[in-house]
């Protein structure tokens, strides 16, 4: 009797279930999870006494039902305090690494004198070259501090107490290393060339438009063959102006003036004019230098080439090119016998790096896993931020080797751009497997 009416309540229960829909009880707390999931198995036992297959099946996938859910809300919850703890890590990097940008820009461009709309143009034209640099370190630093605080807070104590397995925390962790590394890839293989195209284009429209933005005050420019020590720049006027250079490694020939003005030049391939009073010329031998000729003018004018200050080479740089490029320019190449070797190792460094430096964030996820877990238990999070900072400093030294290495040595430059990955890699595999041994 106990039976049927315990039976028809359940029964009822179900019913009620049904007509308010499965999706809507399982949106409550997961506390209450127990509760149902024990009347899931006493039916589904109770059916099995009876022998009804059907309602079998049905307890049984209510109960795997709830099982799944119970899991997404787990993973969903690590999902999303993984992108917290990156995003602001983010925000860290990305400000470490525009205050260099800009610093570095504040070499070539922002002391120039070039207008404001032009300098936030160039600022914006580098910032898919920012972004892309900051996600695989943020990806590191921002995992470990997260994974480390959950390790602190004895959450995965709790996780690992109540049956799941570390793969309920794994699981986050690569989708969201894996989403990282596709961000981070689509600015680095599209974005970050046509950035440099147009930071390139744009920095060279000022220079023809203003060519005295090249000219500084008490400085020495140094042309391909020549060179231009430069007194006071006021505006289009220069100063104390000396110009030397170097012709067939014998002659030698020097300018000196006491004042110029600087024009644009209305001429191909000539980047400015230099309109010089009262100039003196000296022109001699090394082989002989008792030997000179001098030349005294009222007037003279100095062309300037474009190619001597700035690259005026119609063919695109690797930096410039996407990855599908470099790889269809490096299979013309190799076809060549004559093919210059150092340039094909560059243009392979390059192709090689637009995967290598995006999927850092990937094995920055594996090796954050089992680092923060192994060492966070206590204040976790303080020491993921310690030794992902660490970490990254010395990966990114190690990139800037690599690159070095390739480029002046002729080193492969598939070892050197992936090499610091499968290294972090291995590391993160072999504290995964001490983790699992516990």
């Amino acid at each position: 009797m106990l039976s049927r009416g315990l039976t028809a309540a359940i029964k009822k229960l179900f019913s009620s279930i049904n007509n308010a829909g499965f999706k809507g009880i399982l949106d409550s707390r997961v506390s209450n999870f127990r509760l149902l999931k024990w009347i899931y198995i006493f039916a589904f036992n109770l059916a099995r006494k009876k022998g009804d297959h059907k309602k079998m099946c049905f307890f049984a996938d209510r109960i795997y039902r709830m099982q799944t859910v119970r899991r997404f809300i787990m993973v969903r919850y690590i999902a999303k305090e993984l992108f917290v703890y990156f995003f602001v890590c983010f925000l860290f990097f990305f400000v470490v690494f525009f205050v260099n940008q800009l610093l570095l820009m504040a070499e070539t461009v922002l002391k120039k004198r070039v207008p404001v709309r032009y300098v936030l143009q160039l600022i914006v034209y580098c910032m898919p070259g920012v972004v892309s640099q900051s996600a695989p370190f943020a990806t590191l630093v921002g995992f470990l501090m997260c994974l480390g605080r959950m390790v602190t807070d004895n959450e995965v104590l709790i996780l690992r107490a109540s049956g799941h397995r570390y793969g309920i925390l794994l699981i986050p962790v690569l989708i969201m290393g894996l989403l990282i590394s596709l961000f981070s890839f689509v600015m680095n293989d599209y974005f970050l060339p046509l950035g440099t195209l147009k930071f390139n284009r744009l920095y060279k429209s000022i220079i023809v438009s203003n060519p005295a933005v090249e000219l500084e005050s008490n400085s020495i420019k140094r042309l391909n063959d020549s060179t231009l020590i430069i007194g006071d720049v006021d505006g289009q006027h220069v100063s104390d102006l000396v110009f030397f250079d170097v012709k067939d490694k014998k002659d030698q020939r020097f300018i000196v003036s006491k004042d110029a003005n600087v024009k644009k030049s209305s001429h191909d391939g000539v980047l400015m004019e230099l309109d010089m009073t009262s100039p003196v010329v000296l022109m001699m031998n090394k082989n002989q230098k008792r030997d000179f000729d001098v030349i005294v003018s009222d007037e003279l004018r100095l062309n300037v080439f474009e190619d001597s200050i700035m690259e005026t080479s119609q063919q695109i740089s690797p930096r410039e090119m996407t990855s599908s490029d470099l790889k269809n320019r490096i299979k013309r190449m190799e076809k060549l016998t004559n093919a210059n070797k150092k340039q094909l190792n560059t243009y392979k460094l390059e192709y090689n790096k637009k995967f290598s430096v995006p999927f850092g964030s990937i094995f920055f996820a594996i090796l954050a896993f089992p680092l923060a877990l192994v060492f966070g238990k206590k204040d976790g999070q303080t020491l993921g931020l310690i030794f992902g900072i660490i970490i990254s400093v010395m990966y990114w030294a190690a990139n800037i080797l690599g690159q070095m290495f390739g480029l002046r040595s002729g080193y492969n430059g598939f070892w050197m751009m992936w090499g610091p990955n499968f290294f972090i890699g291995i590391a993160g595999f072999i504290l995964y497997l001490r983790l699992r041994r516990k």
